[in-house]
């Protein structure tokens, strides 16, 4: 981490940060139930035959997706390229404020400009140091100015934590005691209802198929695929190391387990990667069901 002059940072203030943002798809009913039915907003003014957008939807009709928008500004590229430079790599969102000066309603053209509002001196928190940057965006639905949208984030260097030695515990109880007595012994155990006969994983008191109480364990062949999977890069838990690949695994069997994949680096993890089962010692008190990527023990390529 470098230290940046606060001068060299301010002169981005008041400069465009997206000119003639065009909004990707104009405001629509789908979208607004979508938004509703994840919400769980059953405001009637949402729906029907003349609905508006519910207010705090303001900032989805800009957002580019994951192709994003073409009309970022080479100033704010050039202040993340400056901070970026300077060690403040992470960025975390710290708040936002919207002003909403008009209803949308489905068939609204939305375009929008936004401008580097602020950035802060370097500042210290819990996280690191780093820079507040403040974006505001002007959206206007049909040419008219429709609301204010301000984000606020901390571009920072992490703050350097020791590592405590051990990693959290798994929080035994009774109704998965018997899964972790089978990891003590090298077992990876999955529950089998005794009424409908169906395999549940993770373990419950009673099967959400058919609702026996009755059940008892079948010992996984420890052979899955990787069904799904993130990697880990921040933030650094303490004992954790990033970054990591965290893995949802489908096991032979037919059910899923959340878990790490080991043997081969983080980016090289791929979904329908084989993996097979192993028991890693994390610390003197903690073993753990882990999944190795096959084609790494065989000593090929993945």
């Amino acid at each position: 981490m470098t230290d940046l002059s606060y001068e060299a940072l301010k002169v981005f203030e008041g400069r465009a940060a997206a000119t003639a943002g065009v909004g990707k798809d104009p405001v629509n009913a789908p979208m607004i139930r979508h938004w509703c039915e994840a919400m769980g907003d059953t405001n009637p003014a949402y729906g029907g035959a003349d609905p508006i957008a519910p207010p705090t939807m303001l900032q989805a009709w800009t957002m580019g997706g994951l192709s994003g928008h073409q009309g970022r500004s080479a100033a704010y590229d050039e202040l993340f390229a400056l901070l970026d430079g300077a060690g403040y790599t992470s960025v975390v969102a710290t708040d936002c404020e919207q002003e909403y000066l008009r209803p949308l309603r489905p068939g609204d053209e939305i375009t929008f400009d936004a401008v580097i509002e602020s950035v802060s001196e370097r500042k210290t928190t819990k996280l690191g140091t780093g820079h507040f940057v403040t974006t505001r965006m002007d959206v206007r639905a049909g040419g008219e100015p429709a609301g204010t949208h301000r984000f606020r984030i901390l571009k920072y260097a992490p703050a350097q934590r020791e590592p405590q030695a051990k990693r959290p515990r798994p929080v035994i109880n009774r109704d998965n005691a018997g899964f972790w007595e089978g990891v003590a012994r090298h077992r990876l155990l999955i529950q089998r209802c005794g009424g409908c006969r169906a395999l549940r994983f993770p373990w419950l008191p009673g099967c959400n198929a058919c609702g026996s109480l009755a059940w008892d364990t079948v010992e996984a062949s420890g052979e899955g695929t990787v069904y799904s999977y993130v990697v880990m890069h921040h933030p650094p838990f303490p004992a954790f190391d990033p970054p990591y690949a965290v893995g949802l695994i489908e096991l032979a069997e037919g059910v899923r387990m959340v878990s790490n994949v080991v043997g081969v680096p983080s980016d090289k993890v791929r979904i329908g990667q084989p993996v097979r089962l192993e028991f890693q010692q994390v610390d003197k008190e903690l073993e753990l069901p882990v999944f190795r990527a096959v084609e790494s023990m065989a000593g090929g390529g993945v």
